[in-house]
């Protein structure tokens, strides 16, 4: 699978963040794992990055509070803060990938999956923590 396959598939699993308890993430993993064709080497990838990030929400919650001028996190579209959030993961914590290519592939995934609005809304906010 290629990287941005990948990391579509990290979105769609983070996503599920917003709806489920934590204790419901194993079980939500398990299904997406059963209905995503992903070889074994992709699925630790995915599950890893995945929970990477789950263990750094709050941090990337903060850091993105602290830029978006009245949009904190909780008022953001679930699509949009789940993009966000895993760009901000990126750029903080994975040195392999550069900021510019966190934040083009953030935007990309939010013209497929956002609102009209939201490419430019996520490409704002991540240009501030940049």
């Amino acid at each position: 699978m290629t990287r941005r396959g990948l990391r579509e598939q990290v979105f769609k699993m983070l996503f599920r963040v917003e709806f489920h308890n934590v204790e419901d993430m194993p079980e939500q993993m398990n299904m997406f794992e059963e209905v995503e064709e992903c070889s074994e080497k992709d699925k630790e990838y995915i599950s890893n990055k995945f929970h990477n990030i789950v263990e750094k929400i709050d941090e990337i919650d903060a850091a993105i509070n602290e830029v978006s001028e009245g949009w904190k996190t909780r008022r953001m579209g679930k699509v949009d803060l789940t993009l966000i959030r895993l760009a901000v993961y990126e750029m903080k914590y994975e040195d392999d990938i550069p900021v510019k290519v966190a934040i083009n592939e953030a935007v990309e995934l939010a013209k497929q999956y956002g609102t009209d609005e939201s490419p430019s809304f996520v490409n704002g906010v991540l240009a501030k923590l940049a």
